[in-house]
């Protein structure tokens, strides 16, 4: 958790000196340390006790300094005196989306704004388009902010989540009074934001699993402390409980505590028809109270006469029906990718060289891996030119020839400009293994236009994939306003590949689209976008969201054998 905390810790630094207008290479600077202390797999305090700090790309001696006094002193004193210099109230609005510091420095020296509910009252008042750059769009774009902000204050990211519950799962199971225990709710579904997280244990000896849990270092606050539950704030301010139930109940409770209320009450209503009650503690006969399932999961979906049904369907989408006509889909498992299609290296914004992406890519047993850095518009990322292009597919051949056990493809997520025109010609786009499209500006065209932008990218013979496609992130940007029918049906007229990117922020495409798409006959690709060699773990997070989008193996192009995968580029 150190990890994530230093990560907004230097994503503010970074804010603060942007009002303070500081050095535009030190504020770059801090943004790239907080991206990729964010995705570093390992506990920063076990680097830090290793000596591996300096290590670390992008930590050189002084950021290096300020981590070792936050790992010791648990505070930053050049972080402290930032803030004291800037409204604590102006540092709170550079979390609201649509808020940037020189909105945010505007609005304090305007209009003295120094909190969220000034800041609301002002733009209900409608005074905050009369100052200056500002107007009726960006005083609409910050109300649609701060409700995005209060929404986000209320959820989590699976991304964060996940770590979360399996790190407090790791410390229980350790326990030797611990038999059976396994995360619930809409985390195990894998939903793409989450409320809470439940734990179930099953134990002879909870006493000592709730001593444990409530004094773990992940606990900020306790709530509440039993004898069978106990709940906590975390230092992230993420509500846990833990609750231990009986051996003969942990699959039904575990079922119970799963599915969505939806899926739940529609489960009841079969097993009332058949005479049965099924709740935390079991399926039970109606007439008798005779208990006559629970143990395991599969057993309360058994005894209504239905498959196993997933988690991560478990939504009341048709799963339950599907489950009665033993026509369940085959999900796709991770286990299956065998390998990435959309990274980013030295060569653009990303913090490692090609090599290392490849060798942590070998690590995870992948067969191939596609180099796709940023293309020339978007300077601010290093955007190659076409001379740097072409030198660096003769870098991605050259490392090919040197590389045993992985294979390389030479691409690129190239920009789809404003007049739905890409980035670069068909010439040097036709040399490339791999094409990735994407829109990375001019978010708030209208929805015509913005559609035609990706229908028109689309139907270049030379552009494979299209990235994130509606362009969200999470609790920070809604979607584009897009007409997501009329790409998907173009994705399929053309055989363009759509990706759902593994970024917990984006999730992009979302499970529902991901279902739409299958339904269509389009494929999906699966893409970490990392931008280091740690940020290729989050794969994991695309593989459940298309889990959720019903997806099967042979609906995930990058589960193909490299010769099939080369095969179906070929075949745009």
């Amino acid at each position: 958790m150190k990890n994530i905390e230093l990560s907004r810790i230097f994503a503010q630094i970074a804010e603060i000196l942007k009002i303070k207008e500081e050095n535009p290479f030190k504020i770059r600077a801090y943004e790239k340390v907080a991206l990729i202390l964010e995705n570093l797999p390992v506990d920063i305090e076990t680097i830090y006790r290793q000596g591996g700090l300096n290590n670390i790309p992008g930590v050189g001696e002084s950021i290096a300094q300020k981590i070792e006094e936050y790992l010791t002193t648990g505070k930053i004193s050049y972080y402290e005196e930032l803030k004291a210099s800037v409204p604590a109230g102006v540092i709170e609005l550079l979390d609201i989306p649509e808020v940037g510091p020189k909105t945010a420095k505007l609005l304090y020296e305007q209009l003295n704004i120094d909190s969220l509910e000034k800041l609301e009252e002002v733009v209900r008042q409608q005074r905050v388009r009369n100052l200056p750059g500002m107007g009726e769009k960006s005083e609409n774009n910050i109300l649609r902010g701060i409700e995005l902000y209060k929404r986000q204050k209320e959820r989590f990211l699976l991304g964060r989540a996940l770590p979360l519950a399996e790190e407090i799962i790791g410390s229980l199971s350790k326990l030797k009074e611990v038999d059976k225990i396994n995360y619930a709710g809409s985390l195990r579904r894998k939903k793409e934001t989450i409320g809470d997280i439940d734990i179930l244990v099953t134990s002879q000896k909870p006493e000592r699993i709730m001593q444990t849990f409530v004094s773990l270092p992940q606990v900020r606050e306790v709530l509440a402390e039993g004898p069978t539950k106990s709940s906590v704030l975390t230092r992230e301010d993420i509500h846990v409980d833990v609750r231990v139930v009986e051996p003969r109940s942990f699959g039904a409770a575990l079922q119970y505590f799963t599915g969505s209320k939806a899926h739940n009450i529609k489960l009841r209503e079969l097993a009332v028809r058949r005479g049965l009650k099924i709740n935390e503690y079991g399926v039970f006969e109606t007439k008798t109270g005779e208990r006559i399932a629970g143990e395991e999961e599969e057993e309360v979906y058994r005894i209504l006469d239905l498959s196993f049904i997933p988690p991560e369907l478990r939504e009341d989408r048709g799963e339950i029906e599907a489950a009665q006509q033993n026509r369940l889909p085959q999900l796709v498992e991770s286990s299956q990718i065998k390998g990435d299609l959309h990274l980013h290296t030295k060569w653009s914004d990303g913090a490692h060289t090609i090599r290392q992406m490849a060798e942590e890519a070998k690590k995870k047993g992948y067969d191939y891996l596609a180099i796709t850095d940023h293309s020339q518009s978007l300077k601010f990322a290093g955007g190659l030119t076409e001379e740097r292009l072409k030198e660096q597919i003769e870098e991605v051949k050259k490392l090919d020839q040197e590389l045993e056990g992985i294979t390389l493809l030479a691409g690129i997520e190239v920009d789809i400009k404003s007049d739905g025109s890409l980035d670069f010609s068909d010439e040097i786009l036709s040399r490339l293994d791999i094409v990735i499209a994407a829109i990375h500006s001019g978010f708030k065209q209208e929805s015509k236009v913005l559609t035609e932008r990706i229908v028109k990218a689309m139907q270049n013979k030379f552009v494979h994939i299209i990235a994130h496609p509606t362009g969200r992130l999470l609790g920070y940007r809604e979607p584009y306003q897009l007409d997501m029918e009329r790409i998907i049906e173009v994705a399929a007229d053309t055989r363009t590949i759509l990706e759902l990117n593994a970024q917990p922020e984006r999730l992009d495409l979302s499970d529902v689209y991901c279902r739409r798409a299958k339904e269509q006959g389009v494929q999906l690709s699966i893409g970490t976008d990392a931008h280091s060699r740690e940020g290729l773990a989050v794969m994991e997070l695309g593989v459940a969201t298309a889990r959720r989008g019903w997806l099967e193996e042979k609906d995930v192009v990058n589960t193909l054998p490299l010769a099939k995968l080369i095969e179906r580029l070929k075949n745009k």
